[in-house]
């Protein structure tokens, strides 16, 4: 029992931030219906905006916390001005080719500033660790998973209570008639991306502390979170969410019970299953209407 609640809380942390990086992508996919495979990005440039800001600085990490998810936004605005609106109305194909190039910039980019070696954050609440039933929990874990239900929540309120949020929405229905009815599309975009990117930001500063970062830590982060995308159903964040907690229980599991060398395989392999027998996700609809 000890064993299976230690994978328990591996995956439950995991998938907090896989579900984190996985809303980033239904959001931005909802209001532009573009794949933006840089994502994963902006959980380095949180990570480590927030190690430049705490050690080059010398400013407290409750002042770069918010100042790492500032910078991260304001990328987002500019990959969307710059690189994604140009090319709008070009095949998906071409998007996702230029949201890859975005990528591989902004990396080469932090490598150039920062070099190659690994930085840590402290942890928010020390490095005493919790002891549940023989299995121990870091404190940190605990900050990944209150902010997730934290976003969750704030996501709610945000599309149901906001005129933002309710923009959003109503151009991920239908563009055509959100810019009819006098909702400026293009502001909703820009929005959407810099949300997208503060999101990403956030999951690179919860997860510093724990598996350090490093130039190239967005790339398979935001493969995670992208195929925890693809399994709740693209256009669901909170389809995302649960698609992330998952992915994360079922990488926990392998790598505790089968091995540790098969747990990145994992989220390929569910993701090809989902693909071939459910394609538009666990949550997600069977066909989606795009103007």
């Amino acid at each position: 029992m000890d064993e299976f609640l230690q994978f328990l809380f591996s995956g439950l942390t995991r998938g907090s931030i896989y579900a984190i990086v996985g809303i980033g992508f239904a959001i931005v996919y909802n209001a532009s219906h573009v794949i933006n495979f840089a994502q994963g990005e902006f959980v380095m440039i949180g990570g480590m905006a927030a190690v430049a800001i705490t050690t080059k600085l010398g400013l407290p990490l409750a002042a770069a916390i918010p100042l790492s998810v500032a910078l991260a936004a304001l990328v987002g605005v500019a990959l969307e001005k710059f690189a994604i609106e140009p090319a709008r109305g070009a095949s998906v194909v071409a998007i996702i080719i230029i949201t890859i190039g975005a990528s591989i910039f902004i990396r080469g980019g932090v490598e150039v500033l920062v070099g190659k070696r690994d930085h840590s954050l402290p942890a928010f609440s020390g490095d005493e660790p919790i002891r549940i039933a023989g299995a121990t929990l870091q404190p940190q874990s605990l900050w990944v998973v209150g902010a997730l239900v934290v976003i969750v929540l704030g996501l709610r309120w945000f599309f149901g209570a906001t005129r933002t949020g309710k923009a959003m929405l109503a151009t991920s229905h239908n563009r055509l008639a959100a810019q009819l009815v006098g909702i400026e599309v293009r502001h909703v975009l820009l929005a959407s991306f810099a949300l997208a990117a503060a999101l990403g930001a956030l999951a690179g500063i919860l997860t510093a502390p724990i598996t350090l970062t490093r130039y190239d830590i967005g790339i398979m982060l935001g493969l995670k979170g992208f195929c925890a995308a693809i399994l709740g159903g693209l256009g669901s964040p909170y389809g995302a969410v649960a698609g992330g907690l998952a992915l994360g229980m079922a990488e926990a599991m392998t790598g505790g019970y089968v091995s540790s060398g098969y747990q990145d395989a994992v989220a390929f392999a569910i993701i090809l299953c989902v693909l071939f027998v459910r394609p538009q996700g666990l949550f997600g609809r069977a066909g989606t209407e795009r103007v």
